[in-house]
């Protein structure tokens, strides 16, 4: 019988915990930006051209609602409704009338119980008090900073316009507001090294995000970064360097359960066919969140001094544990790790070891 058991359990943030609601974007690329960033290429990201969509803003929302009318009885319960996202410009500095009509738009759907929510994304420096109560009052409840980084330097150099101390103050005010608050970060930009990103992760999570987004830079054809890479003035990340920092990055999330719901950026094939350099694959993802737990295991591994017993995991891991065409099956084995000690759950949304 075995008196020496060790047990040790460990976060995986809230992937796979819940059905999460369905995000329905709405692409407004460039609309409200005082300037382009020297690495945007919204217009290529959105698929939507630089001017945005080829039909008027008031005739997209009101196709929107539409969709949305016709597909309400779908939905099994409320949690299941979907949430609609204002994304791809600056939305609290849009034209007072295009933000109205967004607006306008959200309380609609609320009042007819066709959407659990909305969001959108924006500036640091462009969240005033006064912009969100009007927002909060119209029914956005989730704010997404696009912060890039805390790092003064890297934020000079792609020409962000604000500083540290201007990205805390937006979150508080977010937060001040009764707002929920997102972070999306650029690891891999100009300035952003392995050191500066996982500053950035510890910086995010210090100003109680509800998720964050993860966006490795890209070199994209028609930017200014692009013209700059070039010049062999800049060298983005790699694939295997991209892996292995924003795994230990993600592994910090888990760590205080808050989700980090995108890892790159959502195929488009305007954007495909654009990217010059920078760390792309389509199971990127996947591939983060394998190296993200293997990197756990292994630390507490190492941590014990022997191989683990046994090891439980939720069963949404199954997807990435082995990562992508199964390049950790021999890292795992190289810790006493393989199918036959591996148990999975659909009960439990956090990771166990047992130690004998």
């Amino acid at each position: 019988m075995y008196t020496n058991i060790k047990t040790y359990s460990f976060q995986l943030g809230v992937l796979g915990e819940k059905k999460y609601n369905r995000i329905i974007p709405i692409f407004l690329p460039f609309e409200g930006c005082p300037h382009r960033c020297i690495f945007c290429a919204q217009d290529k990201q959105t698929g939507l051209g630089y001017g945005g969509s080829k039909i008027s803003l008031s005739d997209n929302l009101a196709n929107l609602f539409t969709r949305l009318k016709k597909e309400k009885n779908t939905f099994s319960s409320e949690k299941l409704l979907p949430e609609i996202a204002f994304y791809g410009g600056t939305f609290t500095l849009l034209p007072t009338a295009s933000m109205q009509l967004c607006l306008n738009m959200v309380k609609q759907c609320l009042a007819e119980g066709l959407i659990s929510g909305a969001r959108c994304s924006t500036r640091p420096d462009a969240v005033s008090p006064a912009i969100l109560t009007k927002l909060k009052a119209a029914g956005i409840n989730l704010i997404e900073l696009g912060v890039q980084s805390f790092s003064n330097i890297a934020l000079s150099l792609v020409r962000r316009g604000y500083t540290q101390h201007i990205i805390k103050e937006g979150c508080y005010n977010i937060l001040s507001a009764g707002l929920r608050l997102g972070i999306q970060l650029l690891p891999g930009m100009p300035g952003s090294t392995a050191e500066v990103f996982l500053n950035d992760v510890e910086q995010s999570l210090e100003q109680n995000p509800a998720c964050l987004r993860f966006y490795p830079c890209l070199v994209v054809d028609g930017t200014q970064l692009a013209d700059i890479w070039r010049k062999g003035l800049y060298q983005p990340w790699d694939i295997n360097t991209t892996v292995k920092i924003l795994g230990k990055g993600l592994v910090r999330a888990w760590s205080k359960k808050i989700p980090v719901i995108r890892l790159s950026l959502a195929p488009e094939d305007t954007l495909e066919a654009s990217i010059l350099a920078g760390p792309r694959h389509p199971a990127l993802g996947s591939m983060i969140q394998g190296e993200a737990l293997f990197h756990l295991i292994y630390e507490k591994v190492k941590q014990i001094g022997q191989s683990p017993s046994s090891v439980c995991l939720p069963s949404f891991c199954k997807g990435f544990f082995y990562g992508h065409a199964g390049m950790l099956k021999k890292h795992w084995a190289s810790i006493g790790i393989n199918s036959v000690n591996i148990q999975w759950s659909n009960t439990i949304n956090y990771g166990k070891l047992i130690f004998l």
